[in-house]
């Protein structure tokens, strides 16, 4: 019987930080995503998620090799965001600007929400104790 060959196992590659700035930085400049995805035999799909992180939070937002340190880990699973680096770019300190204004504005409504909700009397006892006054 002959031996059948099989396919190689497809291995999870895995890249360093400062490769993944690079390729970032390459997209950024403008050069063509699908020729770059072509040259290093990835997807566009994965070129685009680190471009996104890059802009969403730095360099630091794009993962070294291995898994990060607990500490590092545990902080952000806790507050829910990702690591924030200093905006290198002007585009990105806007987007991380217009993302905080859309937080805070958020916040204000709901702060404006509870003062109303606080401010009214509970239930019906107040609309009864004022009623009752109005009959003395």
């Amino acid at each position: 019987m002959p031996k059948r060959k099989s396919k190689p196992k497809s291995s999870h590659r895995v890249f360093s930080r400062e490769f993944k700035i690079g390729i970032v930085c390459r997209m950024l400049a403008g050069e063509n995503v699908s020729a770059l995805a072509r040259e290093l035999k990835m997807t566009r799909k994965d070129l685009y998620a680190w471009r996104d992180r890059f802009q969403a939070g730095g360099p630091e937002a794009l993962r070294g090799r291995g898994r990060p340190p607990k500490a590092d880990a545990a902080g952000l699973a806790a507050s829910g965001t990702s690591a924030k680096a200093p905006a290198e770019t002007p585009a990105a300190e806007l987007e991380a600007a217009r993302k905080r204004i859309a937080e805070l504005e958020r916040k204000v409504g709901q702060q404006q929400l509870d003062l109303v909700f606080f401010n009214e009397p509970c239930g019906m006892s107040g609309h009864h104790l004022s009623r009752a006054q109005s009959l003395a």
